[in-house]
C-alpha cells in the first residue's frame, strides 16, 4: 500500500491562485464577448427544468465536462489542505455547480450564448471527476511530498514565490495557442504555404522580435527571481520553452489545418528568442536589485510594443487556420489574448512586492 503523507496548509497557496485564476478562464469563456446584455424574458427555474439534449451534442458535453474537471481537481486540492476527504469533495463540488449555475444565469441576458440544465450537470459532473482525482492523489508522496522536497531546493521560501510561480503558469497558458507564434502576440495570419518553405516577399517585421525578446526576459528574469541559484535559470528557461514548443506542436497537430502545422516557428520569433537568450544572459550577471528594474522596465517596454504600437489582431482572424469550427476556440483565442495582457501587468505587482520587502 502506498505511504500517505500529511498535507500542511502552507503548501495550499498556489493551488488556490491557480483555482482563482481557472475560475476566471471559466467566466470569461463562458461571457464572452461581455457584450450586448439584455432581458430575454427568461426564468433560471425554465431553463432548470426544460427537457434534456436540446440542440445538444456528445461534443458539447464532452467539452464541459473536461472544462471543469480541472477546477473541481485544484479546488478539491485546496480545500483537502484543511479538510477531510468527504468534505473536500462535497464542498468542491457544490464549488463548480455554483459557479456553472451563476453563469448560466448570466448567459439567459447574453442573446449570443445559451443556456442549459444539461451544461449544468455535465459540469457539475466535471467538478465531481476532479474533486475525486484530487482526494486521491492530494495525500501520496508522489504528489505532496517529492514535488515539495524539489520546491525547497530550487525556489525560495519567501512570500510572494507561490504567485510568482503562479504568473509562470499563467504565461505558459498564453503562450500555447498554435495560432499565435513562438513566444509572440500578433495572431498568424500569414498565407498557406508548405512549412519551411521560403518566406513571402514581406518586409521582415523588426517590432515583432523585439516583442518576442521582452517576452523571453519577462519570463527569464521571474525564474531569476524565484529560483535560488542563477545557475538553474538556464536549464529552468529550457524546460519551460520546450514544454511550450511540445505543447504548440501537440495542439496544433489536433486544432490546425495540415498546411499550418508550424506556422508558429516564423523568423521573427526565432530571431526574438536568440537576442532575448543574449540579454538574459547579461541581465544574468546583474545583482538582485538591478534584475527587479531591468524585469519591470521589459515589462512596461513590451505593455507599450505589443499592446499599443503592434496590431495583435482579433482572435476570430486565426480561425480560418483552424480545421474546427467550433466557438469554443474562438474564446480560446480570446482568452489567450488577455492572459498575455494580464501577465505584464501581473509581473509589474509582482516586482513591485518584492522590491516593497527589500525596502
Amino acid at each position: 500500500m502506498m505511504k500517505e503523507t500529511p498535507i500542511y496548509p502552507r503548501r495550499a497557496l498556489l493551488r488556490r491562485y491557480l483555482a482563482a485564476g481557472y475560475a476566471l478562464f471559466i467566466l470569461y469563456a463562458s461571457l464572452s464577448p461581455f457584450s450586448g446584455w439584455r432581458e430575454q424574458g427568461l426564468e433560471l427555474t425554465a431553463v432548470l427544468v426544460a427537457p434534456l439534449m436540446q440542440t445538444y451534442t456528445p461534443f458539447d458535453a464532452t467539452a464541459n465536462l473536461l472544462a471543469y474537471l480541472p477546477f473541481g481537481l485544484l479546488l478539491g486540492l485546496s480545500l483537502r489542505a484543511h479538510l477531510g476527504a468527504a468534505r473536500s469533495i462535497l464542498l468542491a463540488t457544490l464549488g463548480g455547480v455554483a459557479l456553472s449555475a451563476a453563469m448560466e444565469y448570466a448567459q439567459m441576458y447574453l442573446p449570443s450564448r445559451t443556456s442549459s440544465n444539461l451544461d449544468l450537470l455535465t459540469n457539475g459532473i466535471g467538478s465531481l471527476a476532479g474533486a475525486l482525482l484530487a482526494v486521491g492523489i492530494a495525500p501520496r508522496a508522489w504528489f505532496a511530498l517529492y514535488p515539495a522536497l524539489w520546491r525547497l531546493r530550487l525556489f525560495h521560501s519567501r512570500d510572494g514565490t507561490d504567485f510568482g510561480l503562479a504568473l509562470v503558469a499563467l504565461w505558459i497558458f498564453a503562450q500555447i495557442n498554435p495560432s499565435l507564434p513562438m513566444l509572440g502576440n500578433v495572431f498568424i495570419s500569414d498565407v498557406a504555404r508548405p512549412p519551411f518553405a521560403a518566406e513571402p516577399p514581406e518586409s521582415f517585421n523588426w517590432l515583432e522580435s523585439i516583442a518576442v525578446s521582452l517576452n523571453l526576459l519577462m519570463l527569464g528574469l521571474l525564474l531569476l527571481t524565484l529560483l535560488r541559484a542563477r545557475r538553474h535559470a538556464a536549464g529552468a528557461l529550457l524546460l519551460v520553452l520546450c514544454a511550450v514548443a511540445l505543447a504548440k506542436f501537440v495542439a496544433a497537430a489536433a486544432l490546425l489545418k495540415s498546411w499550418a502545422l508550424l506556422l508558429w516557428l516564423n523568423g521573427e520569433a526565432m530571431l526574438g528568442i536568440f537576442a532575448g537568450v543574449l540579454l538574459l544572459a547579461a541581465a544574468n550577471r546583474l545583482p538582485r536589485p538591478q534584475q527587479l528594474w531591468f524585469a519591470a522596465l521589459a515589462a512596461l517596454a513590451y505593455l507599450v510594443l505589443a499592446h499599443g504600437v503592434l496590431d495583435s489582431g482579433a482572435p476570430s482572424a486565426a480561425m480560418r487556420l483552424y480545421q474546427w469550427h467550433y466557438g469554443h476556440l474562438l474564446n480560446y483565442n480570446g482568452l489567450s489574448q488577455t492572459a498575455a495582457l494580464a501577465f505584464p501587468l501581473l509581473l509589474l505587482g509582482y516586482l513591485w512586492r518584492i522590491a516593497a520587502r527589500r525596502a
